[in-house]
């Protein structure tokens, strides 16, 4: 893992760096990637799963990272600063970053695996989000979807859970730039892969319950409670009940689903 930090080493406290990188390594291990695979990721974001990706594919490999965002987008490290890091160091030359691109306007090339690592809830419009999937049906053998698993399964991920649901209420009625724009679930996430023409074969769950996320979004929703007022007193009611479910002890983050499809 240390050889992975380094090429991550930028602003930033080293603990958060080291528990972000032990679950994309798990995500990873989950996908099955193979050394010399060419791998296509979509929403790179700041490179946290690209890195395990790039070390994943081995010299032989290559990763093609792409995100719609600009350079300057993200605090308190940008991806600018970020990719810029990670393409300087020595896993710079299995990646090729591209911001600023969207997948649809990007050419058709093949890849042995798309990836998708949390980055789905980023996609306010559902008919999007299917559309990418239509497209990386013709561009990669094999799909791989990794995402925050919205049916928690222990009473310490419930903050995460009632967050979440705030900030996809918020998005609805509040222009935003915030990571939470559409909660899909997995059953969701498998009628559109079906219906883009993938085939799911295997789904699995990524323990994540120990990253600082839950948290992190607990404090978002918590920063965004006063603009509820100008919402509808339905909206306003269900959100103040969500509200409620925010308090308890230390927050457990939800943890990770994987879907992969042929």
């Amino acid at each position: 893992m240390d050889h992975l930090l380094e090429s991550m080493k930028i602003i930033g406290e080293d603990t958060i760096q080291r528990t972000q990188l032990k679950h994309r390594l798990s995500l990873v291990k989950a996908f099955q990637l193979e050394p010399g695979m060419r791998i296509l990721e979509v929403g790179c974001g700041q490179g946290d799963t690209t890195v395990a990706l790039a070390d994943a594919v081995g010299e032989n490999g290559h990763v093609l990272a792409v995100d719609i965002a600009d350079p300057s987008y993200g605090a308190p490290i940008t991806l600018g600063e970020a990719t810029e890091t990670i393409a300087a160091s020595p896993l710079g030359k299995r990646v090729t970053f591209k911001l600023e691109t969207d997948l649809l306007d990007l050419q058709e090339e093949k890849f042995d695996v798309a990836i998708l690592s949390h980055c789905s809830w980023y996609f306010r419009n559902p008919e999007e989000l299917l559309s990418y999937l239509k497209k990386l049906r013709g561009m990669a053998q094999r799909i791989c979807i990794a995402e925050w698993d919205f049916n928690f399964t222990r009473m310490g991920q419930r903050q995460h859970f009632a967050a979440t649901a705030i900030l996809a209420l918020y998005s609805e009625f509040v222009d935003n730039t915030g990571n939470i724009q559409h909660v899909y679930d997995s059953l969701q996430l498998k009628s559109m892969l079906e219906e883009a023409g993938w085939r799911v074969k295997r789904t699995a769950v990524v323990d994540a319950g120990y990253l600082q996320d839950g948290a992190w979004e607990v404090d978002y929703a918590e920063s965004v409670r006063p603009e509820f007022t100008s919402t509808p007193p339905r909206i306003q009611s269900l959100a103040n009940s969500l509200y409620a479910l925010l308090d308890g002890d230390e927050v457990e983050s939800l943890d990770s689903v994987v879907l992969v499809a042929e």
